[in-house]
């Protein structure tokens, strides 16, 4: 199969990937019968993870081990999961694709494996601190297409939040691969982000404190 990064890209992606500080897993799902872009999605991190000794992938099949799938969340392939290592241990952020990360989003991918080797979410003290008070689960989905600019501000974002809090759990979702998911939650123009299932939304690329005000619109919402 024809390689999916060119050498310039690979060289790009090199210096980038030296300033790794700890070790990333890219964990891949799917199935070899009917995901169309599951070849595509594999072979994607398969290049990526070649590229550093610092990142370590790892693949299983829906059909082959269903609890594999059930242990890190995933309900839809191909899937993706960015996590740390630590001292070989697998350690689940809650940081979710479904769907290829592909076009622009090929940049959250990037920035999101930089992000868990560095450890640090990088978001504002304020964001932090009412993250740490999270007593029920947040979940967020962001609802993407490949050729839209502005979607990997929307998808890391959320992602900062899964990273900072083990409360939150955050999936970048492919509209036009999974159009029927999309259909149910009205979702006709990305970023589109659904905060715990349709309780809230956020449309477009918005600053870190907006998010955080749907967030706390929902919990209070909620008490």
């Amino acid at each position: 199969m024809e390689r999916l990064l060119d050498d310039e890209i690979v060289k790009q992606l090199a210096e980038m990937f030296d300033s790794l500080k700890h070790p990333v897993a890219l964990l891949f799902f799917g199935n070899k019968t009917d995901c169309e872009y599951c070849p595509q999605t594999l072979q994607l991190l398969e290049e990526i993870a070649a590229i550093s000794d610092k990142l370590e992938l790892h693949s299983f099949d829906e059909d082959e081990n269903p609890e594999a799938l059930k242990k890190y969340s995933v309900d839809k392939v191909p899937g993706i999961v960015i996590a740390s290592l630590r001292d070989g241990e697998i350690v689940d952020h809650g940081i979710r694709y479904a769907g290829i990360p592909a076009g622009h989003e090929f940049t959250s991918l990037i920035r999101d494996i930089l992000m868990v080797s560095s450890g640090d979410s990088g978001l504002k003290q304020e964001t932090r601190d009412y993250l740490a008070s999270l007593e029920k689960p947040i979940f967020l989905q962001v609802f993407v297409t490949p050729t839209c600019p502005y979607c990997p501000q929307a998808v890391v974002l959320a992602h900062q939040m899964a990273f900072e809090s083990p409360m939150v759990e955050a999936e970048m979702v492919e509209a036009m691969e999974f159009p029927m998911l999309a259909n149910e939650f009205g979702v006709s123009g990305v970023p589109h982000t659904t905060i715990n299932f349709g309780a809230n939304e956020l449309i477009g690329a918005a600053p870190e404190f907006v998010l955080l005000e749907k967030i706390r619109d929902v919990v209070d919402a909620e008490a």
